[in-house]
């Protein structure tokens, strides 16, 4: 392998191009094909992904970055941090993978929350004092041999030692004085191991990624991080070591690095340029390899590559060798614009996906490495369509712009919250520990069917419009018979929470092939949202409306709220995120009120990104929880008192915006809390939370059904720290994903824990 790196990224997509990875996992854990036909499947993958980045002309090609669901699970597995009863199920090594990822009927799976501020999710390792950690599996080497097998040498990823126990959880029968990191040693030794296996294999580098550090990090985690480098670099039998940080400015960590023997670090010069400025202050790294991250990882932009070479022209001098690469691993865009025919023209030629990112990472090196004569055509076409892009009259909105500079300080303000707590009791007559769903029931093949009808032309809309309509009127009757409390409508209609309100507002496009993971098989289409927003027309009322009829009960109009559909699309970047995100919040404002007028009389607002887009810096909290809460309240202010708010938000660790669940000013706040046994409540606690709130008692991303004690035991927990009269019983999260196999029996169980508390508490 060569001893430079040259261009490169950080890490690739690995679903594949037409979610062949999703199919074939799928189709495994329902027992309709074998391992070995789904090892293939990845076999067939991972063989693509590098015959595809060594042909487009990277000097180095990522290894290792395929998974079968998570980075973080496949590195637990890796040094054998297996928890107990996982490891007593007798099962296969990959179906205990799979086990720990989804559970089983009888065991619950790890943990799970999102990658930082990203929203694909990562299985939260649990270590104890007994965790012994060991070189139990070695796919990083094999990843490497059968790579090199294909005429390619790669550079191993590997989640970094530090990274991977700083997301780590105690393990419950832990003492409280247990901390992950105090296994840090034991770990380095392991990963010394799995080097030393890497350079026998013929590894000329590995990347070790350390992305916790653009957080802040206490002063005894800098000495642990130069601790365990200073030990795996002066190893006699290793690759080379690049330390990639990115997702922000890794402060003093860039220094902590550089003081240590590693050959290389990689920095994310997109999300924060500023760190430009410091790399010259930082004297080690003259005899480094510095990879900058130039090309945005995360966003679908093209890359201004003027610009992007005017940055790397100022870093020539600060190290041994600049390298050019990604901000961050690919994993988070889609794969090709190419497969987009549909995409709108005009926003077309803006964009660019992976492989057209890596493309540009290849442009930008060579111009680096043999002047920009040398890729003249393509700094002329992406200069093109920057500049298309900037002047574009598309992208503003006087009208909406006008409509927001008129709103007064009472547009985000509701009346307190005792006096609509009054009037909501007196408009619902809802019973003690009222039972609801956080919005979505499953999408039946039937619905999927009708959805690719529609869009292929084989049914018109109104045969489209009807089918929905018979299926909402399927899912209301169930809710009835189940004896649920606040019902839905469903969702059938739609075919992403985020994905569904873009396609019907200004400024957005959708795409039809761009599938990035969220976790395991789950895969999502973030949309493009490129101009000022506004809705032209109510996107929801008329199901909301047709759901209502069918049922005295109250049904929940559901609706997205604007930070969550601003973190889980694809953003414009040509102006604050607080703007765009007022914009958002005015459109989802007007859809508020119409649900209201329609007499829709209880309305869910879905937060659960809250916490994704928190800045990993605590200086930057405040201006972001600030915007973010003001955009909710704008979007839900608008309605009487008698009108109840609902917000939801799931797998995020909460503790760091609490105070911003509080400021929200819902009326009902449903929460992730099945896996984590209650855990959020102590949070909620803490600051007095005094509103209505939701854990959720049934884990929906596992496919285990949970028995009627399991949730009573759930709810007892709650009820001691929530008194009844504030607490909802629901799931974690919509249940869009699982089978009415699943979800009908779970619910019962649900209906039933929640009849038998209320009994005992009567």
């Amino acid at each position: 392998m060569t001893s430079r790196i040259g261009s490169t990224v950080l890490g690739h997509p690995r679903i594949g191009p037409r979610r062949e990875l999703k199919r074939a996992l799928e189709s495994y854990w329902a027992s309709r094909s074998t391992e070995a036909e789904l090892r293939e499947v990845a076999r067939s993958l991972r063989a693509g992904t590098w015959r595809e980045l060594a042909g487009a002309g990277l000097d180095s090609v990522p290894g290792n970055t395929f998974s079968y669901y998570d980075q973080v699970l496949d590195t637990a597995v890796t040094f054998g941090a297996v928890p107990r009863r996982f490891a007593e199920l007798g099962l296969g090594r990959l179906d205990t993978y799979f086990a720990m990822a989804r559970g089983v009927e009888s065991t619950p799976p790890l943990e799970m929350t999102k990658w930082f501020d990203t929203n694909y999710h990562y299985l939260v390792p649990e270590i104890g004092p007994g965790t012994a950690f060991a070189l139990a599996d070695r796919t990083a080497v094999e990843d490497y041999r059968e790579a090199a097998a294909d005429g390619v040498g790669t550079r191993p990823v590997v989640v970094g030692p530090l990274t991977f126990l700083l997301l780590s959880k105690s393990a419950e029968d832990a003492p409280k004085s247990f901390r992950p990191l105090d296994k840090l040693d034991e770990l380095v030794q392991c990963y010394a191991e799995l080097l030393a296996e890497l350079h026998d294999a013929g590894a000329g580098w590995v990347q070790l990624d350390e992305p916790a550090f653009a957080a802040d990090r206490a002063p005894e985690e800098l000495e642990l991080l130069r601790g365990a480098y200073r030990t795996l670099s002066r190893l006699d039998r290793r690759p080379k070591i690049l330390v990639a940080t990115y997702f922000g400015d890794p402060g003093d960590a860039l220094a902590t690095l550089a003081s240590t023997d590693v050959e290389g670090i990689a920095v994310d010069l997109v999300s924060h340029p500023s760190i430009v400025d410091k790399l010259a202050q930082v004297d080690e790294l003259r005899s480094k390899t510095l990879v900058a991250g130039l090309v945005d990882g995360r966003n679908v932009w093209r890359t201004d590559l003027d610009a992007a070479l005017g940055t790397a022209a100022t870093l020539l001098g600060v190290a041994g060798e600049v390298a050019v690469s990604t901000s961050c691993s690919l994993l988070h865009v889609p794969y090709d614009v190419a497969s987009e025919a549909d995409l709108d023209p005009k926003v077309r030629p803006w964009l660019a996906f992976a492989k057209q990112k890596a493309a540009e990472v290849v442009t930008l090196g060579r111009a680096l490495r043999e002047g920009h004569d040398s890729v003249a055509d393509e700094l002329t076409a992406a200069r093109n369509a920057v500049q298309d892009r900037r002047t574009s009259e598309r992208l503003r909105d006087d009208r909406v712009r006008g409509r927001l500079e008129a709103l007064s300080a009472g547009s985000y303000r509701r009346s307190p919250y005792e006096a609509r707590r009054t009037a909501q009791r007196r408009a619902l007559g809802l019973p003690p520990l009222p039972t609801t769903t956080i919005g979505s029931f499953p999408q039946t093949p039937d619905v999927r069917k009708a959805r690719a009808a529609l869009r292929t032309g084989s049914i018109d809309q109104a045969a489209y419009d009807q089918r929905m309509l018979e299926e909402i009127s399927r899912v209301v009757a169930l809710q009835e018979a189940l004896g649920l409390d606040v019902l839905v409508h469903g969702e059938p209609e739609r075919n992403d929470m985020v994905q569904y309100f873009a396609e019907h507002m200004d400024g957005f496009v959708s795409t039809q092939n761009g599938w990035v993971q969220s976790y395991g098989s789950r895969c999502v289409r973030p949309p493009i949202l490129f101009g000022d927003v506004s809705r032209p027309e109510p996107i929801t009322t008329r199901w909301a409306e047709q759901a209502q009829r069918l049922t005295e009960k109250p049904v929940k109009g559901m609706l997205t709220g604007p930070v969550t559909i601003l973190a889980w699309s694809f953003v414009r970047d040509d102006q604050p995120l607080c703007e765009t995100a007022e914009q958002v919040a005015l459109a989802i404002r007007d859809e508020v009120r119409d649900l209201e007028a329609a007499g829709i009389r209880v309305i869910q607002v879905d937060e659960p990104a809250l916490r994704e887009l928190l800045p990993l810096r605590a200086e930057q909290h405040e201006d972001y929880l600030d915007w973010a809460v003001n955009s909710f309240r704008l979007a839900t202010s608008g309605v009487a008192d008698r009108t109840q708010i609902h917000t939801h938000l799931c797998y995020s660790e909460f503790g760091e915006v609490i105070d911003a669940i509080v400021a929200l000013d819902a009326d009902v706040t449903s929460i992730e809390a099945a896996r984590s046994r209650m855990e959020v409540l102590d949070d909620l606690n803490a600051v007095g939370f005094g509103r209505g709130v939701g854990p959720g008692v049934y884990d929906i991303h596992s496919p285990r059904v949970p028995s009627t004690e399991e949730i009573e035991g759930l709810l007892a927990a709650a009820l001691r720290s929530v008194p009844a009269e504030r607490l909802w019983v629901n799931p974690d999260c919509g249940l869009k994903t699982r089978g009415y196999t699943e979800v009908e029996p779970a619910l019962r169980s649900m209906v039933d824990a929640a009849a038998r508390v209320r009994a005992d508490l009567a």
